[in-house]
């Protein structure tokens, strides 16, 4: 039995269909008509302790619901939501003592008051230990730098400072799981990298199960090995990292430096395995899949219509894929179905 357990989740709302005009305005008031929407479609999770896992998927594709889920703010319309033991919406207090959450820029810490005193309240609050507080507050202040930071009042924070107190109190009693929605947004490149060390630290420290849902696909390269992507409410892929990129990703971006081109090569060349990105005079940026030609090939091809001075080859990242799943680019048959164990 897995610590976070979802079977056959469903989450609808009741929304007001409008009718337009003045007129529309007043039937809508007297005799308000509404329409189901389904934010979560009969999703099936199951995750072990200690997972880093990535919860993706575009917006109003059911991230930020799943979520409220499963910290107890939102009652499933229907299906079942078991976390650490426990059915969140009917124990809230003891599901929260088990949690910790970042919910974009909602913030826990007391306004007024200074971070240290924020966290003295969080100790209070979760009654923890006096020697495991100072413990944390020890390595989480030296992880973080927070040591310039604890007298200062929150509402005299800039955004990233405020974002690494608002992970270190989060994490600061224990809690076995942590949810984390889009917790580097708007911070510069050596905050976020400090978080994601931070979150990876303590998730092999303490086992910590970490939940993320992040924009920032930056953020799930370094720290999550499981994905789980949702489209409309549905979860369409639900495995490793390294596994979604071979499925969704058996392809190869190449960049060539090139001169005396003879003429366009998108018009000229055979284009049912390459899939041409960029041409210029010197330059031209193409795709193509491994398992229908090679690199050799291609640079023949290539070759009939301009000399090739240099060649760069990268493999997709990971935000390269999610933009062609979402667009529709792949035709891969390969889909994850929520309702079973198991990709079909």
């Amino acid at each position: 039995m897995g610590i976070i357990e979802v079977k056959k989740l469903v989450k609808e709302y009741k929304v007001i269909q409008k009718e337009k005009g003045l007129l529309g305005y007043f039937k809508n008031l007297i005799h308000p008509k509404y329409k189901k929407f389904t934010a979560v479609n009969n999703i099936n999770i199951n995750i072990e302790e200690g997972e880093l896992v990535g919860y993706i998927g575009e917006n109003g594709a059911g991230k930020s619901t799943t979520i409220k889920m499963l910290t107890g703010l939102l009652t499933p319309t229907s299906g079942e939501v078991i976390v650490n033991g426990l059915v969140p919406s009917e124990k809230r207090i003891e599901n929260n003592k088990n949690i910790g959450a970042v919910f974009g820029q909602k913030t826990q810490l007391w306004w007024d008051l200074p971070v240290i005193e924020s966290f003295r309240l969080i100790k209070k609050m979760y009654k923890i230990p006096e020697n495991e507080y100072r413990k944390n507050l020890k390595r989480f202040t030296e992880i973080l730098e927070l040591e310039d930071l604890l007298e200062k009042q929150v509402k005299n924070l800039s955004l990233g400072q405020k974002m690494r107190c608002e992970i270190a109190a989060t994490f600061m009693h224990n809690p076995k799981i942590v949810y984390l929605d889009e917790p580097t947004i708007g911070l510069d490149v050596l905050v976020k990298e400090n978080i994601r060390k931070f979150i990876k630290d303590v998730n092999k420290e303490k086992n910590t199960t970490v939940i993320l849902t992040t924009h920032d696909l930056k953020d799930i390269e370094d720290v999550c090995n499981r994905i789980i992507l949702l489209d409309k409410g549905q979860i369409i892929y639900d495995g490793g990292k390294q596994e979604f990129k071979d499925i969704y990703g058996n392809y190869v971006i190449a960049e060539f430096i090139i001169k005396e081109k003879k003429q366009s090569i998108k018009e000229s060349m055979n284009l049912d395995i390459i899939h041409i990105l960029e041409e210029t005079e010197k330059n031209l940026k193409i795709k193509f899949k491994h398992d229908e030609t090679t690199i050799m090939k291609v640079m023949d091809e290539i070759s009939k219509y301009c000399t090739i001075e240099d060649i760069h080859m990268k493999e997709p990242e990971l935000e390269d894929i999610l933009k062609d799943i979402y667009k529709g680019v792949h035709t891969n048959d390969k889909k994850y179905d929520s309702t079973s164990e198991n990709a079909i």
